[in-house]
């Protein structure tokens, strides 16, 4: 008789111990009872019935997903390999569950199409500088596609852009020409300045005399703090002329 009791009370612990379950806070338990959906419990303990009840731990925080890299052409028929970063959680643990097999993988694939699609439609230009541009477009439309699955994409992150060494070494030839461009630019529009000033210096000269004579002694004194060789400066009539020297 103590032998059936000691039977008893093992099958009852195994029994309970089937039948518990503990979910996190950060996690849901769905259960369906002889294949039948009854919903999605937790967080904290509750019991199933065991033998009957089938019960499935699904994680509600969110997952970072590597998109992997996609070799394509884009709208201007530059071949870039481009790979990505997509944000998304679960909202709805029962659809996750009944609405496609594998909601991981099914977001996965799913990131690629649209990775691919989204991409071959833009220019180089484009990707390379309006990228916010083309991560939002990715999100909107990622987030459509998996709203029936009961998955919230929050973000979708192009991580870098591989373009072939040709290119790169067109575009690095292309951005020294700018720079030259920009340097000539830039020297010859100091000289333009610079000729205009000496047009007006010229125009003030000619109509005051006298401002070229001070010239010439603001000369005559930078030359002589710098050396001390001899030096024969020619001098106008017109700088004698101001002394009342005639000729």
């Amino acid at each position: 008789m103590s032998v059936v009791i000691w039977v008893i009370v093992v099958i009852a612990i195994i029994f309970l111990a089937s039948a518990i379950r503990v979910v996190r806070e950060y996690e849901r338990g769905v259960i369906f009872r002889l294949g039948r959906l009854v919903g999605a419990k937790g967080p904290g303990l509750f019991f199933v019935v065991p033998f009957i009840d089938q019960f499935i731990k699904i994680d509600l925080r969110v997952v970072t997903m590597d998109v992997p890299k996609q070799s394509l052409i884009t709208r201007d028929n530059v071949p870039v390999t481009v790979d990505a970063v997509v944000y998304f959680r679960v909202l709805s643990p029962e659809d996750a569950i009944t609405k496609v097999e594998n909601y991981i993988a099914a977001t996965s694939l799913i990131s690629q199409t649209t990775l691919r699609s989204v991409v071959g439609q833009s220019e180089l230009d484009e990707l390379l500088i309006h990228r916010d541009k083309i991560n939002e477009a990715l999100q909107k439309i990622i987030d459509e596609k998996t709203d029936p699955w009961g998955i919230k994409v929050s973000a979708v992150e192009i991580k870098e852009v591989t373009l072939p060494e040709e290119l790169k070494r067109a575009m690095a030839r292309q951005a020294e020409t700018e720079r030259e461009r920009r340097a000539k630019i830039i020297s010859a529009e100091g000289e333009f300045q610079a000729a205009e000033k000496l047009s007006q210096a010229a125009e003030i000269i000619a109509r005051n005399p006298v401002a070229l004579q001070l010239r010439y002694l603001q000369t005559l004194s930078d030359i002589s703090a710098e050396t001390a060789t001899t030096i024969f400066f020619p001098l106008p009539l017109e700088f004698l002329k101001a002394f009342g020297i005639k000729d």
